[in-house]
């Protein structure tokens, strides 16, 4: 299963292996993990599909996705002002909200790509990146990148160098990907994050490109319809041991750690989603039924699923979703407020108002 390499955390990785691994992949470990963590995404898509709007919580899920994407990359910004800014016309002034915004704006933009054409090219790999970080520079192309640990500066890695170099290299990863071969998708999504990373093409953004890889592949193998995972969660909380685990295939090519946590993440995120989902189904029940007792004059099924499309609503949105005209959907939502469904804030010239039982249901997951 391991073949050692010659590797030198100081010198530019240019011999980094092409795919695919030259070593057998799918011990009995992972085939194991693997029919468990299908078995739990094969569900988390069920839980999805039967939902009324399959849509419905999506925006929130990549909301979250895109916060905790970012804060792998030390970009903090809270739930709240996330959530308020997502909907606010107010021009955002916080870098690391824009900065989120910027991630789920890449992440959908490369949805659409996927449904148009289904297929993960380099050129693609670059749109995301200028997306996420609201420029328009490319492959590195210049000497000198090296990742330390933060704690003691020491050198931990040296990516391959040379335009060239890694441009070689994302063709054989994009070949790889598209290969028919027998390799389980999900052991396969686990070596291609790997790849990724460790070619590290570029000045920046490298880790949020490579996770919003991680939901399109999930979707072009159609594994998932929609990106509705929240895998970012999981390395936050396992982050010593995701860091771990890429050193183990680079110095020792060890695989088989590296897959296996991979694996653990999609099983333990599909389960986390699918709770997720069935929390936010059952307050919405619990919350429908006592709006239609409350205020049976304003109840309607298109309502409540306004409120929970984001924990943060606004008149437009309940004019967009042909609730009525500004007027009468600006009384709906000052009931809601009285009956105490909603939290109303002035935001800017704008009120918006706040599903804060959503939003505590969110906080907990």
């Amino acid at each position: 299963m391991s073949k050692k390499v010659i590797y030198n955390s100081e010198l530019p990785f240019n011999d980094l292996p092409l795919l695919p691994p030259q070593v057998e992949i799918e011990s009995n470990a992972i085939l194991k993990k693997t029919i468990a963590a299908s078995r739990a995404l094969s569900e988390l898509k069920g839980a999805i599909t039967n939902l009324p709007n399959p849509t419905l919580f999506i925006d929130t899920i990549n909301l979250q996705e895109a916060q905790a994407s970012s804060a792998i990359e030390n970009i903090i910004t809270t739930h709240d002002e996330l959530f308020k800014a997502s909907i606010a016309e107010k021009k955002n002034d916080n870098p690391a909200t824009k900065e989120v915004l910027h991630y789920k704006d890449a992440l959908w933009f490369g949805v659409e790509q996927i449904e148009n054409r289904p297929i993960l090219t380099t050129n693609l790999f670059i749109v995301i990146m200028q997306i996420i970080k609201e420029n328009q520079s490319s492959i590195r192309n210049t000497p000198g990148t090296q990742l330390k640990n933060p704690a003691t500066n020491a050198v931990v890695y040296t990516p391959p160098e040379g335009e060239n170099v890694i441009r070689e290299k994302l063709k054989n990863l994009e070949d790889f990907i598209h290969a028919e071969d027998n390799i389980d998708p999900l052991v396969k999504m686990a070596i291609i994050h790997y790849q990724f990373e460790a070619i590290h093409p570029f000045f920046d953004g490298n880790g949020r490109t490579g996770r919003i890889i991680l939901l399109l592949y999930l979707k072009m193998t159609r594994l998932l319809d929609l990106p509705a995972l929240y895998l970012s969660n999981y390395i936050i909380q396992h982050k010593d041991k995701y860091y771990t685990n890429l050193r183990k295939v680079t110095e020792d090519g060890n695989w088989e750690d590296w897959i296996l946590y991979m694996l653990d993440m999609v099983e333990q995120t599909a389960l986390k989603g699918r709770s997720q989902i069935a929390g936010i189904e059952k307050l919405m029940n619990e919350m429908g039924k006592e709006i239609q007792e409350k205020l049976p004059k304003i109840y309607s099924k298109d309502l409540v699923e306004a409120l929970f499309r984001l924990p943060y609503t606004k008149r437009n949105q309940f004019e967009k979703a042909g609730l009525g005209n500004l007027k009468t959907v600006g009384n709906y939502l000052i009931e809601l407020e009285k009956a105490g469904f909603l939290k109303s804030e002035q935001v800017g010239k704008e009120k918006l108002y706040l599903n804060f039982k959503l939003l505590e249901v969110l906080k907990r997951q």
